[in-house]
């Protein structure tokens, strides 16, 4: 039975997800570091130590790279090689469009809250 909302609305119906290939929230967590503009490195060192802070805990490389790779092959994010062990990761245009249509979805939904309880 799908969930509902006080007036029986099923809420996957109230605002569809932004499409976005199916990302996974360990995927959505690498765009908004990326998108941060207090520095996070867009080194792929730099990404993981912004994840580990996130999280609290250690992020493998064997979960790092992989989501980052299919984030680029999504066309969500630029891979620049720098030398042979560093890569620059970038947000691309679609990459930001895509944050903006998820920012602008949590705001017409949390403005559907309502006043302050």
């Amino acid at each position: 039975m799908a969930a509902t909302d006080q007036k029986g609305n099923r809420i996957k119906d109230i605002e569809p997800a932004v499409d976005d290939g199916e990302l996974t929230r360990f995927q959505w967590t690498i765009l908004y570091l990326l998108a941060r503009e207090d520095g996070c490195s867009e080194y792929g060192l730099g990404i993981k130590r912004a994840l580990e802070a996130y999280y609290g805990e250690e992020v493998n490389h064997g979960r790092l790279y992989p989501n980052l790779d299919q984030l680029v092959e999504m066309g969500y994010v630029e891979k620049e090689q720098l030398d042979k062990r560093t890569n620059l990761y970038q947000l691309t245009d679609e990459g930001k469009d895509l944050l903006r249509a998820d920012a602008a979805r949590c705001k017409r939904i949390a403005d559907g809250l309502g006043g302050e309880r």
